[in-house]
Order: structure tokens, then sequence, then C-alpha cells
């Protein structure tokens, strides 16, 4: 019986007769269908194939979850998380009342990138930050511009200069670095602007706890209230 080429189907011989014609196309047919199949094992959206070690086979690897990427592990594509650079947003909305509390932080990120923009509150003066709630002296930053001139805050770690009681398009970036290490104290490069004073400030903050950081509080000082604002905070991979 004569074969295909490439997969193997059988086909009439050049000597059969008309009346195994039929037989020979079901035949035919049958082998087109399973190598078909065998070449395109895909079950649902998004599903990919890949070459499999057995010939004329392909392999299903089904659709990855939001945010993986595709790899290769032991010799074959899979799907994983992705790796560095990455942001996902863990919190975000608007700055009011006497204090803001980012609570319940996720510990599966490399550093976590703090935003606060257009900040107003009720008596003016500086915004300020605790970790994990902690009000003893374990907060240090460098001087506004940011040279070895270091200082012990008692309660407070100053992420910014002042903030206006109107809305003069301020802007606070601070990335902690390292914040779910529980072996370690926490370095912070804290930048801002603001138009009071024309003041830019930029500061390296230390947080001198081992403990991971799991929240985070925003507060204005001189017991003031939020009268405007928004806040985003990012984890970074």
């Amino acid at each position: 019986m004569a074969t295909t080429t490439n997969y193997g189907w059988t086909t009439p011989d050049d000597t059969a007769l008309v009346k195994d014609g039929a037989a020979a196309i079901r035949t035919l047919g049958s082998s087109v269908d399973t190598t078909t199949k065998a070449l395109n094992p895909s079950t649902t959206l998004g599903d990919i194939e890949f070459r499999s070690s057995t010939a004329n086979t392909n392999t299903r690897l089904g659709i990855g979850t939001t945010g993986q990427v595709l790899t290769v592990a032991g010799g074959v594509p899979s799907w994983a998380t992705a790796g560095g650079g990455g942001m996902t947003v863990i919190a975000s909305g608007s700055l009011s009342g006497s204090s803001v509390v980012l609570s319940s932080i996720p510990n599966t990120f490399n550093d976590l990138i703090l935003i606060t923009r257009n900040a107003t509150h009720s008596s003016g003066g500086n915004m300020l930050m605790r970790f994990n709630g902690v009000s003893s002296s374990v907060y240090r930053t460098s001087s506004t511009y940011g040279n070895d001139n270091t200082f012990t805050l008692t309660t407070n770690l100053f992420p910014t200069g002042d903030v206006a009681t109107t809305d003069d398009g301020n802007f606070v970036n601070i990335r902690i670095y390292d914040y779910a290490n529980s072996t370690t104290r926490k370095l912070s490069d804290i930048n801002s602007y603001t138009s009071v004073n024309s003041n830019i400030v930029n500061r390296l903050g230390v947080y001198a706890e081992t403990t991971a950081i799991t929240s985070i509080t925003i507060f204005p000082e001189s017991l003031a209230t939020y009268t405007g604002g928004t806040y985003v905070l990012y984890g970074v991979k």
C-alpha cells in the first residue's frame, strides 16, 4: 500500500481497483484528521502549541495568568511571573483627614515607591511619614540637600519640605528599598518639589528597624488635617 512522504498516510496503489476507492478515502481522511489534531492540541482561547519530543505531535501550553510572561524551564516553554522592573499599584486614593494609613502591604516585591501629588493641609508645613505605626526615635534623614549632616527625628521621618494650605502643584516621590527584609535597616530615597519657598528636596532616609515594613502612615505636622491631594503606592519587582 502506498503512503505519503511526510506523514505516512495510506493512499491507494496505482493498481488498486475502483471498488476499493471508498475505503481508501476513509482511511486517508482518518489519518489526516488524527495528524491534524496532534499538530493542533489547543482547547482554550489563548492556548499555544510547541513541538514535543514525539515526531509530528505538538504539546498544548494553556494560557497563563495576568502579569505572567513566557519563559523556558527544563527545556520547554512555560509561563512565569514577570521578572525585575515591573511596577504594580498596591494602593491609591485621596489625602484626607489627620492621617492616611496604607496597611497590609504585601511582602512580594523588592522595593516600594510612594508618590503624592498636589497635597494640601489646613495649616501648611511638612508632610510626615511613619512605618508600621512606630513613633519612637528610629527614623533618620540627611539634611535637605543630601549632604552628610544627619540628624535624628524623634517620632517621624520627614519625606518632604513644606506643604501649602492651597494647591501649589507639589510632588513627592519616595523609594523604599528592600522593605520586606526582616534582618536589616531600611533605606529610602526622598525627592520632592513644592512651590513654597521654591523648595526642592533630595534626602536619604533610614528606618533603623529590622522589621519588615507592612504599613505606611502619611500625616501632616502640627496636628493639621489634609484638605487635598492624592497618593499611589507601587510595588517594584
